[in-house]
């Protein structure tokens, strides 16, 4: 009888490891669940029909999809604008949880942060291999905006 529950304590415990593997990626820093209902720190860098800053206004297509997919975490965007090595300055340092601009897949910041899956498809990209960055680590943040992008920009 005894081998019997040990092989049973074996399985489940086989099962359970597995398990927890599976699921919602983590943000070891809590973004996801920080901006539900609250703010999503974003950053902007000009870049042509991407990302147009007006004075203190930013709009283009990018802006356009982080304030949609902000209102679908209920939350609201502040926006900063700066230079590509700033925001990611800020990014990396927690400051901001996205930052759009005319990054592609090429991007030279891949070291420093996360780099969604690229986007050829959003108008104004020409085809460019368009992406968001965001804080490395947080998958569970990157997870939710590549699911919104992947509906929106098909």
């Amino acid at each position: 009888m005894r081998p019997r529950i040990a092989s049973a304590l074996v399985v489940a415990a086989t099962i359970a490891l597995a398990l927890t593997g599976c699921g919602i990626p983590a943000d070891p820093d809590g973004s996801l669940d920080r901006i539900t209902g609250g703010v999503l720190r974003a950053g902007a860098s000009t870049s042509g029909d991407l990302v147009i800053v007006d004075g203190d206004e930013v709009s283009g297509v990018l802006p356009e999809v982080i304030e949609d997919f902000a209102a679908t975490r209920d939350a609201r965007v502040e926006w900063t604008v700066d230079s590509e090595e700033d925001l990611v300055d800020d990014l990396a340092s927690g400051r901001l949880d996205v930052a759009v601009g005319g990054m592609t897949a090429q991007t030279p910041w891949a070291e420093r942060v996360s780099v969604t899956r690229a986007y050829p498809e959003l108008p104004g990209s020409n085809g460019a291999d368009v992406v968001i960055l965001l804080p490395m680590g947080e998958n569970g943040l990157q997870a939710a905006i590549e699911r919104f992008l992947d509906e929106e920009a098909h």
